[in-house]
């Protein structure tokens, strides 16, 4: 499965984005922007990033032109195909932020995937994820392994786990799971594949997928099964071993 970009966070505290244009569209990327922490500028010579939001197609291409020999990446309001980037639609749970983007081709669908998600999504989330930030020394005293500490959040963050985002927690929820963590054991999972579509799993296989450390798997077993799991999951072609390594291994065929 090839994606239609590579989704990242720009970090904007003291940065400068050129904005192009006016009227309502460029506005409300105006506002879009500045809330980000970004200098909305009309020009700065240390810009790396800029939007344009100009209607006249001949104004729009001589400011995209100009932009891009400048090495400056852009975003063209209305004209996907001039697009070195796209602004998706946002959901803040700071420090959490989740961008859902359709590559461009329809905000309102993303805009209706985003109040899903806010709907669904509890408040103080990000209170949990700033507790799991706070305790990473005293993870790493309990856990000193990195991949038995991985295993452990995992766990805890998992469907109805201790510690399971979905759900609120108080403020000292990360110590209260913390005080009696303990290392995951071994476990193997079987998934029999029913079909080469990856739709065709069912929840519970999908989410051991996401899970998994390692998956032992056959020849035949289709790569876009095998990208529905973690990226950093051991992928070996070959039968299991006699004794369940830590964590979770899947034996899909």
């Amino acid at each position: 499965m090839v994606v239609n970009g590579l989704p990242i966070l720009l970090r904007t505290a003291g940065r400068s984005v050129i904005l192009v244009g006016e009227g309502e569209a460029a506005d409300a990327k105006r506002r879009l922007l500045e809330r980000t922490g970004l200098t909305v500028v009309a020009d700065a010579a240390d810009a790396r990033i800029a939007v344009v939001a100009v209607e006249d197609d001949g104004e729009a291409r001589t400011a995209i032109d100009a932009l891009k020999a400048r090495g400056i990446l852009v975003n063209a309001v209305d004209r996907l195909a001039d697009c070195d980037f796209t602004l998706p639609a946002i959901v803040d749970r700071s420090p959490i932020l989740i961008a859902i983007s359709t590559g461009g081709v329809s905000a309102g669908l993303a805009a209706a995937i985003r109040q899903r998600l806010e709907a669904i999504l509890p408040a103080g989330v990000g209170r949990l994820a700033e507790g799991l930030g706070a305790a990473r020394a005293a993870l790493r005293t309990r856990f000193p392994d990195g991949g038995d500490r991985r295993r452990a959040i995992g766990a805890a963050i998992a469907a109805n786990g201790p510690l399971d985002p979905m759900i609120p927690h108080p403020d000292d929820a990360v110590e209260r799971w913390l005080d009696g963590a303990a290392p995951v054991a071994g476990r193997v999972e079987t998934i029999r594949l029913r079909s080469p579509d990856p739709d065709d799993l069912s929840l519970r296989e999908a989410r051991w997928l996401g899970q998994a450390d390692r998956i032992h798997h056959t020849a035949d077993v289709p790569a876009a099964i095998l990208d529905r799991a973690r990226a950093d999951a051991v992928r070996i072609m070959g039968p299991l071993p006699a004794d369940p390594l830590p964590g979770l291994t899947i034996d899909l065929a």
